[in-house]
C-alpha cells in the first residue's frame, strides 16, 4: 500500500482537472445550473447547457464562451416527458461522441394552497423533478459509458434539495419562505426525496459499469426557484441559517467539480447538504430583527 501511495500523483493539478470534460447540464441557462456550467467552462471544459428558452440558453453560452478557456453549447429541450428527454439526448449525440458528467439539475416547484392543490402541479412537479432524472441518466448511459474505467469513471450529479429531506410546512408563514402566505410548495419536498432515493438505486446500477451516481442537496441559493422568497422573505429564509448567509455560486460550483473530479472516483450514492449547517442543526435566529447579511 505505501509503495500504491508513492506512485501516485496526488498534487491538485492531477487530482483536479477538469480540462477533457464533456459535461451536459440540465437546466443549465440559469440558477445552479448556470453556475455549474461556468464552474466546468472556467477550468477547461467543453459543456453543453440545456433548457426550454433559446433566448436564456444563448444568452448564458455566451457570457460563458467569452469567460473561457472551455466552451459552452446548448441545445434547447423541454424535460416535461419522456420524448422531451429522448428528443435532447438525440441532440446531444450530434454534437459530442462522449460524455463525462452529466448534471441532472432541471426542476421546478409550485406553490398553491393546501386545501385547493392542482392536480397538474403534483405531475409537473413529479415528471420534472423526478422522472427526468431517469430518462436523461437512461438516455446518456451509451455516452457516458465511452472511456469510462473504474479509475477515472463517468458522473452523473443529481441535484434534489434538502426540502427532500426535511419535513417542515415549506410555507411563507412557516419557516420555508418560498411561497405565499398560506400557500405551500407541497410536490416539492416528496419530489426532491424520490430524486435522493433513485440516486442510490441508480448509484447502484451502474457502479459496476463505471458510471458514479451521486445527489447534492442545496439550501437557500439565488435562482429563478427561489427569486420570490428571495424577494419578499429574505430573512425568513436567513433565520435558519447558522451562518447568517445564504449559499453563493462558489458553494455550489466548487462540490459540482470536485464530485466531477479524480478525487471523487471511488464516491457513488453519496447525498451532500450544501446548506451551511442549516438542516443538520436545526439552528433558528431568534433575533427575528436582525437583517440578512447577504
Amino acid at each position: 500500500m505505501a509503495h500504491q501511495a508513492a506512485t501516485q500523483n496526488l498534487t491538485v493539478p492531477s487530482l483536479f482537472n477538469f480540462s477533457n470534460h464533456v459535461a451536459l447540464v440540465t437546466g443549465g441557462a440559469t440558477g445552479l445550473g448556470e453556475m455549474a456550467a461556468q464552474a466546468f467552462v472556467q477550468n477547461g471544459s467543453h459543456v453543453i447547457i440545456a433548457s426550454r428558452k433559446e433566448s436564456e440558453l444563448q444568452k448564458t453560452s455566451s457570457r460563458l464562451n467569452s469567460l473561457g478557456p472551455g466552451k459552452c453549447d446548448y441545445i434547447v429541450a423541454d424535460l416535461k416527458d419522456k420524448a422531451g428527454c429522448v428528443h435532447l439526448c438525440k441532440e446531444l449525440k450530434k454534437k459530442v461522441e462522449r460524455l463525462t458528467v452529466l448534471v441532472n439539475n432541471t426542476g421546478a416547484t409550485w406553490g398553491a394552497d393546501y386545501y385547493d392543490f392542482p392536480e397538474g402541479a403534483w405531475d409537473k412537479i413529479m415528471g420534472l423533478n423526478v422522472k427526468s432524472v431517469f430518462y436523461m441518466t437512461v438516455g446518456c448511459e451509451e455516452l457516458l459509458l465511452k472511456g469510462a474505467t473504474s479509475d477515472n469513471p463517468s458522473r452523473v450529479i443529481n441535484i434534489a434539495s434538502v426540502a427532500g429531506i426535511q419535513t417542515g410546512d415549506v410555507t411563507a408563514g412557516d419557516e420555508g419562505g418560498l411561497s405565499k402566505p398560506g400557500e405551500g410548495t407541497y410536490p416539492y419536498g416528496p419530489s426532491k426525496a424520490a430524486c435522493i432515493h433513485l440516486t442510490k438505486i441508480l448509484a447502484s446500477k451502474l457502479a459496476t459499469k463505471n458510471i458514479m451516481v451521486n445527489v447534492i442537496c442545496p439550501g437557500v441559493f439565488p435562482s429563478r426557484m427561489t427569486s420570490f422568497g428571495m424577494d419578499k422573505y429574505i430573512d425568513t429564509l436567513v433565520a435558519s441559517q447558522p451562518t447568517g448567509r445564504i449559499g453563493k455560486p462558489s458553494d455550489f460550483g466548487g462540490v459540482v467539480l470536485f464530485l466531477s473530479s479524480l478525487a471523487s472516483a471511488h464516491m457513488t450514492g453519496n447525498v451532500i447538504e450544501l446548506d451551511g449547517g442549516s438542516t443538520v442543526s436545526g439552528w433558528r435566529r431568534k433575533d427575528k430583527g436582525v437583517k440578512a447579511n447577504i
